[in-house]
């Protein structure tokens, strides 16, 4: 592995055929910021201005590209004639563990997706940005729940340590995710403009999946699948 103080994740996808794709994501260890070469020609597509999300900040004087288009060139590139149901062995490794697992294409993809595009420098996406810290592949619906109200909360503690107004309701979590599912719809759109088969796109489906279900439990108070897991033991033991 390169030898570095970044955060260093490696994505290793052998196909059925024996080809293999290999992508090394680098972020920040302080900012989380996902660190990339300096870019030259980019296509049409990652103009800012191209399908923009109507809830983007961003002025295209300043960013005359989205941010999070230009860092998936090369994905989108590479796994444009892909399938979504071609199967690969999907090898993820850190400088703390490795991840294997025998998935779709468009699963893989979708999991290396997501750590770019909210760490690329989108002001909406980023507010995902903590929970790349502790990337966790392949997640279940559950997970991603559990993972990401957990970031929510230990960000309300620390505001409220600072003295400002914590929100342990969750309602600005709700907002969060409403405005990335505005992202995902304009992404999508935005990548369906790119001939080729199916991998790329879908993958994005699944993402935006997650963010909506993770909003219905919150909008619909349907966390009672969790809520067990903090239930008092001595209190279940009696009944």
């Amino acid at each position: 592995m390169t030898e570095s103080n970044n955060l260093i994740f490696f994505y290793k996808f052998t196909k059925e055929d024996g080809s293999v794709k290999i992508f090394e994501i680098q972020l920040n260890p302080q900012s989380l910021e996902l660190i990339h070469e300096s870019f030259s020609e980019l296509p049409s597509w990652t103009d800012l201005e191209f399908r923009k999300c109507p809830n983007c900040p961003l002025d295209k004087e300043k960013n005359p590209h989205c941010p999070v288009a230009a860092n998936i060139v090369e994905l989108v590139k590479i796994f444009k004639d892909s399938k979504s149901f071609e199967n690969a062995n999907v090898l993820i490794s850190t400088s703390q563990r490795e991840y294997s697992k025998k998935a779709s294409l468009q699963k893989g993809v979708s999991s290396l997706l997501g750590m770019i595009m909210v760490t690329s420098g989108c002001p909406i996406l980023s507010k995902l940005r903590p929970m790349t810290r502790f990337h966790l592949p392949f997640a279940s619906l559950e997970e991603t729940i559990y993972r990401a109200i957990s970031m929510y909360l230990v960000k309300q503690y620390f505001k409220s340590q600072d003295g400002n107004e914590p929100d342990w309701e969750l309602k600005g979590l709700m907002d969060v995710y409403k405005e990335i599912h505005e992202v995902n719809k304009a992404f999508f759109n935005r990548l369906s403009s790119i001939k080729g088969k199916d991998a790329n796109v879908n993958a994005l489906i699944i993402l935006d999946n997650f963010a909506n279900y993770i909003n219905f439990s919150l909008d619909r108070n349907k966390l009672s699948k969790i809520k067990w897991m903090f239930d008092d033991p001595g209190k279940i033991d009696e009944e």
